[in-house]
């Protein structure tokens, strides 16, 4: 069954699309073996795609004191508190397969206080989900027990950057009723 990328605004064509985007489009395919719709649905825009990619990969694919399944996991659990169904659904294949879990996404997306998480990666998502929910309430008090559990200043930017970016990134994906693909659901649940 065909479903479109996103309700509210079209997605463009790719040979239609400026060639930066369409490489960054077409290696996506290569590697993955289809598009995400996020690409082409932000796709709509291309300047605005370029800047949302390029801090997206700033944040998300740089070596720190976060890995990438912890980054992953900030995605999850925000995502899930802002009911972004796109962004849980492809963000928890990417964490299945980076944490090497086939289970660990849906027990974040559900209740991360309950997962199978150690104690330093539950207090990473207090943080974040606290950023996410009420960064006006942030304090000096988040900051000492986040960094009591061995994160450095580095890593807590990382951490309220991610969890606002994708704050952002959950509320467009909202309002374009965009489509997780179906590829996702079943990304890392299987061994290979």
């Amino acid at each position: 069954m065909t479903h479109p990328v996103a309700k509210r605004f079209p997605a463009p064509a790719i040979d239609s699309l400026p060639d930066d985007i369409r490489t960054r489009l077409t290696t996506v395919q290569e590697k993955s073996g289809f598009v995400p719709n996020v690409f082409l649905t932000l796709a709509y825009r291309p300047d605005e795609f370029r800047a949302f990619f390029a801090y997206h990969d700033a944040l998300m694919e740089k070596d720190s004191g976060l890995s990438k399944a912890e980054r992953e996991m900030i995605v999850v659990a925000t995502s899930s508190a802002n009911q972004c169904h796109y962004c849980v659904i492809a963000h928890g294949a990417i964490l299945r397969i980076r944490a090497k879990n086939p289970q660990i996404a849906d027990q974040i997306a559900v209740n991360y206080r309950k997962a199978d998480i150690t104690p330093r990666q539950r207090a990473m998502l207090d943080f974040a989900m606290k950023v996410s929910i009420e960064a006006h309430k942030i304090s000096e008090a988040d900051f000492a027990t986040v960094a009591g559990h061995g994160f450095s200043d580095d890593d807590i930017w990382d951490i309220a950057a991610i969890s606002a970016f994708f704050a952002l990134s959950n509320r467009m994906a909202n309002v374009t009723a965009m489509r997780p693909n179906d590829e996702f659901y079943m990304m890392g649940r299987l061994p290979k």
